[in-house]
């Protein structure tokens, strides 16, 4: 029963992530960390297949394990942020949220930006 109910949360999420390379309000990575993590533990097969796959490798590997991402993809992910910040604030017109969310947005992207262009430690 738990391995039905954890491969079916990972196709789930499997389906929501792979929404998320279409839709900038989902969030690709995290749909495709927790697909990995639910077919971990319900199916070798499906875990296997899914870390082969080319938009596993895409969107966790190099990004995420491996830290190497391009202009245009920083580009995006940057312009994705902004909008998803600027709705709320275009809706409710609330300085104090506007404000908090400004500092919210720079902090994504001096954080971003350095964890990207850290060097990789080296064991």
């Amino acid at each position: 029963m738990k391995k039905i109910l954890y491969m079916s949360l990972g196709c789930l999420t499997f389906g929501l992530g792979t929404l998320g390379i279409f839709l900038p309000i989902l969030p690709t990575a995290i749909f495709y960390l927790l697909t990995a993590f639910f077919w971990m533990r319900s199916s070798d097969y499906l875990y296997t297949r899914f870390i082969k796959s080319t938009y596993y490798q895409k969107y966790i590997q190099e990004t995420i394990v491996e830290k190497r991402i391009t202009l245009l993809g920083r580009v995006k992910l940057f312009t994705s942020l902004f909008l998803i910040f600027a709705i709320p604030c275009i809706i409710v017109r609330n300085p104090l949220m506007t404000t908090t969310l400004t500092i919210v947005y720079i902090a994504h992207l001096i954080g971003l930006n350095l964890y990207f262009n850290r060097k990789k430690d080296i064991l």
